[in-house]
């Protein structure tokens, strides 16, 4: 299991929100999560099992729909793209590869038990 954006050695600084069971989020497709705050994330399981989570809120579109975007990579790097304008964005780091200005809120991931968990600073 490889987990993008995770410092799992670093001071656990914030509280981790349940999300789903890992078996239940099928390969590149995304899931919608609320955290506790009323923040939205856009939770993927990419091939080989990797899992990414960014804001659902297109910061272009302004619609809640990051969930449903089209996963795929641009020179190996995972990528989501928005369904509504197309624009792509990083799995890794949030930016926007169409438009520097604009990028999503990365989240950290772990995996406790087979259930997927988020980190809400």
């Amino acid at each position: 299991m490889t987990i993008l954006a995770d410092t799992r050695n670093g001071p656990d600084l914030g509280s981790w929100t349940p999300a789903c069971p890992l078996a239940s989020l099928l390969e590149n497709r995304g899931a919608a999560v609320l955290l506790p705050d009323g923040r939205q994330v856009a939770l993927f399981r990419l091939p080989g099992d990797v899992l990414a989570a960014v804001g659902n809120i297109d910061p272009i579109g302004r619609a809640a729909v990051m969930s449903r975007g089209i996963v795929g990579d641009r020179r190996g790097e995972p990528t989501v793209a928005s369904p509504l304008l197309k624009q792509v964005f990083s799995l890794v780091d949030g930016r926007c590869l169409d438009d520097e200005q604009y990028a999503l809120p990365v989240y950290e991931v772990r995996v406790v038990d087979g259930f997927i968990e988020i980190r809400s600073h």
